[in-house]
């Protein structure tokens, strides 16, 4: 089922930091002036040069975060299990659709029991067609609640590792995104992987 196909991997987490504005505790850096402009999250540019700003690899974090890896292995499950489903009911109208036709050339059927029979299939196939919108909206909705389930997670936990960390930004990078070139002196990636893999284990519920 193409259009089932797994929407979740980097778009469910790039861009979900984006701008995060945090003066939570006005600690002055060490390090040299990061000068940097980057947009906000309505897409303003915003001059932070001078400002503490550390960043979170996004390929990085979808990789070593387990929760987030298990998830996305339940919906190729899923997915799978789906397509299973309805190729089998497709096979099966497909099926009895030329045993229909050969009972049809060897005169074993009625006009009347041939129309019916026909009328059977066409609403088989209405029904098959039902259940793949169907399954593919929930398939759907679901992703859409886990994106959301994983944005408010780093949401709050970068929040409260910034609690007593200061800095003012914290910005998502990937390799598709829009900045092109990251200091690593300033990635914090190895921290939020930790702390998330410990806050949220696999298989926990939201």
């Amino acid at each position: 089922m193409k259009n089932l196909s797994l929407i979740i991997g980097s778009t469910a987490l790039v861009g979900v930091l984006v701008l995060l504005g945090m003066q939570l505790t006005g600690k002055k850096t060490t390090k040299s002036p990061v000068l940097l402009q980057a947009k906000d999250s309505t897409g303003k540019m915003v001059n932070i040069s001078g400002m503490r700003v550390a960043y979170v690899d996004i390929d990085t974090l979808e990789s070593q975060y387990a929760y987030f890896k298990a998830r996305k292995e339940e919906f190729e499950t899923r997915q799978k299990q789906i397509d299973a489903e309805l190729e089998k009911m497709a096979n099966a109208l497909q099926n009895d659709y030329v045993a229909l036709q050969k009972k049809a050339q060897a005169g074993q059927l009625s006009e009347t029991e041939g129309e019916a029979a026909q009328q059977g299939l066409m609403k088989r196939q209405q029904e098959i067609e039902m259940k793949r919108q169907n399954l593919g909206a929930k398939y759907l909705k679901d992703q859409e609640d886990f994106n959301k389930e994983l944005h408010d997670d780093l949401y709050s936990y970068i929040e409260e590792y910034n609690t007593d960390k200061g800095y003012d930004y914290i910005l998502s990078y990937s390799k598709d995104g829009s900045i092109l070139y990251a200091n690593d002196a300033h990635n914090i990636t190895a921290d939020i992987i930790t702390g998330m893999n410990d806050r949220k284990k696999p298989g926990a519920k939201k």
